[in-house]
Order: structure tokens, then sequence, then C-alpha cells
């Protein structure tokens, strides 16, 4: 799941981009939106579902508790974020956002292949975890789904790299991935990100369009893994 930004000057206080009024949507992207919030229910309900029953019938799998618990938190929260003043309504960025949000649908939560213990694989989700939070704590109602300007924030993880909820979505699915590993699991995981890396470049396209992010960027460098990319 992705998340749009929101930063702010490194006072803390809101920049002076930031959007005043929320932008009017036409009927057609009206639906869109609504469409996306509303289709994300009944989906996300049917995955915690069939991951709980999973559960049930192997209660040492604490990572398919804990992706369930990460995609809840990501897909209600996104739900309820308010709707921005700049969006990119793009074909690409529309059906890659899609894509990124439903992805845990095809995951194999069957038993697969444990790369490494449970508790360690658990272990990572949790750091994931934390790090969604802390980056969501941040942005307070200030991310959703589709890439969107909500304005510009540059404390707290924002200080180290530019998309730090996106790393913790990384660091959460390796998690789920070195525990319950397989080919169907790998390829959806290379697929899933190949889509994150997209929604980021087409993000930062549109945020770019605001001086303050601009200069954000010139003092944070790297956009997900610091030294990396």
């Amino acid at each position: 799941m992705n998340e749009d930004l929101q930063h702010h000057d490194s006072r803390g206080l809101r920049a002076a981009s930031a959007p005043a009024n929320r932008a009017g949507l036409t009927r057609a992207q009206l639906a869109v939106e609504a469409g996306v919030r509303i289709l994300t229910v009944p989906l996300l309900g049917l995955f915690v579902a069939v991951t709980v029953h999973q559960y049930v019938m192997d209660t040492s799998r604490v990572t398919l508790l804990l992706f369930a618990f990460a995609e809840v938190l990501t897909v209600i929260l996104a739900v309820f974020s308010r709707v921005p003043r700049e969006r990119d309504w793009g074909p690409l960025s529309l059906g890659a956002t899609l894509c990124a949000t439903f992805y845990f649908l095809a995951f194999q939560i069957a038993p697969g292949i444990r790369l490494v213990p449970e508790a360690t694989a658990a272990a990572l989700q949790v750091a994931g975890l934390l790090v969604q939070i802390y980056a969501k704590w941040s942005l307070r109602r200030s991310f959703g789904l589709l890439p969107a300007n909500r304005g510009v924030i540059v404390t707290g993880p924002y200080r180290i790299v530019r998309h730090p909820m996106y790393l913790g979505y990384l660091i959460t699915d390796i998690g789920f991935l070195v525990a319950n590993f397989g080919m169907r699991n790998l390829i959806v995981v290379v697929a899933q990100w190949t889509l994150q890396i997209v929604r980021i470049v087409k993000e930062e396209q549109l945020l770019s369009n605001d001086v303050t992010y601009r200069e954000y960027m010139r003092r944070v460098r790297y956009r997900l893994v610091h030294g990396v990319f």
C-alpha cells in the first residue's frame, strides 16, 4: 500500500505552499475516488478472513496476523484521508496505485518455506510497522492512495529519506516473505515493488511542481533506502 506525501518545514510549521482549500473534483474523478475507497472495504475483509482462517489452522504463524494488521492499518487510514488539492489522475498512476494497493490479494497465504525463524520474520514486520506508524503520525490525515500534493513536511522520519512510509512497507513485506517463501510470493513482491517505484517517481514528479518540495529534495537525497535509492 502507498500513500501520498505531505511534508512540514523544519520548524514544524505548515509550509506556505500547503493547500488552503480542497480542490474540486469532476464527477468522473469523484466516482473513481469514492469507488476506490469503497472497494477497499470488502476486499480487505475477504483478505483478513482468509488470513485469520489460516492462522487458526496454525497459530505459530504470527507473521500472518502482523501482515493482516499492517494491511488493515494502511487501507483504513487511506480510506479516511483527506482530499488533496492536486492529484495525478493519469492512467499509469491510477493503474499502478490500484495494483500496488490490492497486491496483498495475490499472496499465497497457505504455508510456504520458512527461510528464517518465525520470530525473526515477525520482528522484521514489527520494525516495518513502527516505521509506517511513525511516518503516518507525521503526516496525520495527509496521505492516501493516488499521488497527490497535500502540502510539504520534512520533520520526523522525512529528515532521513523522502518516502519513509514506503520503507516501512518494504520491511514488512520482506518480513512476511522470508517466513512464507514461495515462487508466487516472490513474484508478487517483485511486481509490487516495481509498481511502488513507479508510484514514487510519479509522486515526486507531481510534488516537484512545489518549490518547497524541490528544496526538500535537495536537502534529503535518497527516496527509499539511504545510500541506495
